[in-house]
């Protein structure tokens, strides 16, 4: 395995078997020229992925430590969830930490409105955002906001299937706080303040979308539902207006099963705060 080019210290474009590929390790390049032959056992990650212009064109804009330390929360990341995320992230998450650092530097915190709805729908990669967030910190000195757990948990919950896509992620994680904000402004309240609450409708709402667009039924039987309508009128209501918000501003349309369901956690909710 012959190096073609180097990028940084720790990462290398290499020739294997007439392929090229993309070699990180620390010190891979240490004393080493082009033509010179890898040693294979400093090699940690080797990639042979679509974006190997964009990994070296990011290697050559930020800095070295700031992809060492997005390998490491990755490596961190697979460790807890036992899995291999998705090779794509290297890049992904190089990019957004080391803007995140420097935004901090320069006194920019950018906030994530989506922090609340993360913790509960991600809560295993937001623990990961949070451990990143602390080991940031002793690496750098940079302290970064709770915001950036959540900004790094995407990435993370995101890369756990191949061919995840951020946008889709952030697009549902949106639609489900537009739903909350909708139930809030109807009922006058704040949900917070009622966490098992909030978890549990926040959680169903999210698989009520996941079931509609999937055009998988929920199931709930008509008297059932009869019975809900009439014996919840408010919360039904309140649900519907849900329903209606949902399709003027997305397009998505709920079956009234599903309003049936959200209609009982609206009832629950109620009973808390009113």
């Amino acid at each position: 395995m012959k190096i073609k080019k180097i990028l940084n210290n720790n990462a290398v474009v290499v020739l294997d078997e007439g392929q090229e590929k993309i070699a990180i390790g620390a010190g891979v390049a240490f004393n080493k020229s082009k033509n010179d032959i890898v040693n294979q056992h400093h090699i940690e990650k080797l990639f042979v992925l679509k974006e190997n212009q964009k990994l070296e064109q990011l290697l050559h804009r930020i800095p070295e430590e700031h992809f060492i330390l997005a390998e490491e929360i990755i490596s961190y990341a697979e460790k807890q969830l036992s899995t291999e995320l998705n090779d794509h992230v290297y890049i992904a998450l190089s990019d957004h930490l080391s803007f995140a650092i420097d935004r901090h530097k320069q006194g920019m915190e950018l906030k994530n409105k989506l922090l609340d709805e993360i913790k509960v729908l991600y809560p295993r990669e937001f623990s990961i955002g949070l451990w990143a967030i602390d080991y940031v910190h002793e690496k750098t000195n940079s302290k970064l906001p709770i915001d950036e757990a959540a900004f790094i948990a995407l990435h993370i919950h995101t890369m756990k299937l191949q061919g995840g896509d951020l946008r889709n992620t952030i697009r549902q994680t949106s639609i489900v706080k537009d739903m909350v904000d909708t139930i809030e402004e109807f009922l006058g309240v704040e949900i917070h303040g009622d966490p098992l609450s909030y978890e549990r409708l926040i959680t169903h709402l999210r698989f009520a979308l996941i079931r509609t667009e999937e055009k998988r039924a929920s199931t709930m039987d008509e008297e059932m539902l009869i019975m809900i309508k009439k014996k919840f009128e408010q919360s039904f209501l309140c649900a519907s207006r849900v329903s209606e918000d949902l399709s003027a501003t997305h397009g998505i349309v709920l079956p009234e099963e599903e309003l049936g369901y959200i209609t009982l956690h609206i009832e629950r909710i109620k009973k808390y705060h009113l």
